[in-house]
Parts: C-alpha cells; structure tokens; sequence
C-alpha cells in the first residue's frame, strides 16, 4: 500500500482516467492521498505573443477548478502546471514524494516504438513504483 500516489491525467481527457483513480484508491494505504496532476503544454513563443500574456495562467486555473469539480474528494487533491508532460510528472513527483505513479497507456504504434509514449518514459526515468493501466 501507499501513502501517496500521482494520477497524471491529460487536459480534455479527465473523464478517460476514472480506472486509474479507482486502481489508485484500491493501491492506497489508510491516510494516504491521491494527486491528480494536469500538465498544461506552454505555448511556443511565436504563438503566445498572439494571447494575453496571462493566457496560460487563466486556463491553469479553469482546469484545476474543472477537476476539482469533478475529481476531488477527502483523499484526492488537484493540481495542475504548466511544461513538458515527462519532465512536468518526473519533477512533480520527486519534489512531492509520491511513492506511486498510476498512469494510464494506449496500446503503442509506430511512433511510440520511435519516440516512446509519455507512460513509457515515466515508467524507465521515475525512482518511484509505477502502475501502468491500458
């Protein structure tokens, strides 16, 4: 059992990890907490120039209250931030001391075999258990 486990869940796909909340309630030690962690993708450079400069910052907070709604619970907390989907759940995870990764995977195509699928990277790079769910 655990004592505090990370759901990374893709921004507009929350409803598609309701089976690694409920592995992750399931994998939870009595007191334990539950972080769903949200990675917003910053915009390039070229494009942000385009957008208020408090863009990102607006549609942080709008996804958090979104999942919150939706998510939260006594034992689930929400957070969301902004970079690179890998480095953004490796970072989070090491600063906060999860000690369990739940995430969810598709079934790899080519370019996951090329690239490797941002399940695939969390699972050889994390210094924590990962539970991988397809």
């Amino acid at each position: 059992m655990f004592k505090h486990i990370l759901v990374p869940v893709a921004p507009g796909h929350e409803k598609e990890y309701s089976a690694s909340i409920e592995a992750a309630k399931k994998l939870l030690a009595d007191g334990g907490r539950i972080s769903v962690l949200s990675i917003m993708e910053e915009l390039p450079s070229y494009m942000a120039s385009y957008f208020p400069k408090d863009q990102l910052k607006k549609a942080i907070d709008e996804l958090a209250d979104t999942l919150t709604a939706e998510l939260g619970s006594d034992v689930i907390d929400v957070h969301v931030v902004s970079g690179h989907s890998t480095n953004a759940i490796l970072t989070w995870q090491e600063k906060h001391k999860a000690d369990c990764v739940v995430v969810s995977s598709h079934r790899p195509g080519l370019s996951d075999l090329l690239l490797g699928s941002t399940a695939a990277r969390v699972v050889r790079h994390s210094n924590c258990s990962v539970v991988v769910l397809r």
